[in-house]
């Protein structure tokens, strides 16, 4: 199966474990990715802060350019802003007006046929749990994971479509095909605050705190995620978070993709695992997983 990859500017940088991971698990189930050629950042959270016409047509764009690939008609974004800011752009583009605008704006015509994919949702709906099992060589036996799904993966459920946006169970299903135990928690879908690190340390740290706190009541051992923003928040904030409330968190904070390249006997280095800012070595050594 072929479908189009729109990474966006964090799998291209910050986030490029995500990118890493993503590509070998897809190649892994059967997924061709064939990149977006030419695309363009999609706004993330400055566009649509600033011009409505803007945060609509950077998404179009990149639709626009995945309907150039031959065969396609789903787009795959793992980044969950830049699957928010597709999605919404598919809903406000319902408008007429704002579409005329919008195609004005990026010389082209804008696909309303696209189906805009998480990487989740591609693991879940065009490939199926029974596939994930099949390819499990090395179990997750003893990873008790708390699966994160912050903000953009799941709402708002008008535009995302989800109807268990509060209480997803996703990425809970796919960690237990690959042996882990996925656990019960509060903070699955609670903010990590996002970019506001930049300009709201304090309360990111705040937020942050919580959700590791929870995470750590249940007893969970890792934290699975699908965002690099949350990522950046849960695996880099740790060192603050523990000055600041004079805690001691040394949680491991994976991609759930990179969860998933490690059951499929994908190495560390090829999953881009070094690149954590809170070291994983130790965890993954005492599990046998690299």
């Amino acid at each position: 199966m072929k479908i189009a990859y729109y990474p966006g500017c964090s799998l291209h940088s910050t986030g490029i474990e995500y990118d890493l991971s993503t590509k070998k698990v897809c190649e892994v189930l059967g997924i061709e990715l064939a990149e977006i050629e030419n695309w363009i950042c999609c706004g993330a959270s400055p566009a649509h802060q600033c011009d409505e016409l803007m945060s609509v047509a950077l998404p179009a764009k990149n639709m626009a350019l995945a309907a150039q690939t031959d065969d396609v008609k789903e787009l795959c974004a793992p980044c969950a802003s830049c699957y928010s800011r597709l999605k919404f752009a598919q809903e406000r583009l319902k408008d007429a007006d704002l579409r005329k605008n919008v195609e004005h704006v990026i010389a082209g015509e804008y696909p309303d046929d696209m189906e805009i994919l998480h990487v989740l949702d591609v693991v879940m709906e065009k490939v199926g749990l029974d596939t994930v099992a099949e390819k499990v060589v090395r179990s997750l036996g003893g990873v008790k994971v708390a699966c994160y799904y912050g903000c953009l993966m799941t709402r708002p459920p008008k535009v995302t479509g989800r109807r268990q946006y509060e209480n997803p169970t996703d990425m809970e299903s796919v960690m237990a095909a690959l042996g882990a135990e996925p656990l019960d928690w509060n903070m699955k879908t609670f903010c990590c605050g996002a970019s506001f690190a930049l300009t709201q340390t304090d309360v990111v740290l705040e937020l942050t705190e919580k959700i590791l706190a929870d995470a750590e009541s249940v007893g969970a051992n890792a934290v699975a995620v699908g965002c690099p923003l949350c990522h950046a928040n849960l695996d880099g904030r740790q060192p603050q978070i523990n000055e600041k409330f004079d805690t001691n968190y040394n949680t491991p904070i994976f991609y759930f993709t990179e969860l998933m390249g490690l059951a499929f006997g994908i190495s560390a280095k090829d999953l881009g695992l070094f690149k954590h800012l809170t070291n994983v070595d130790g965890f993954l050594k005492e599990r046998a997983l690299i």
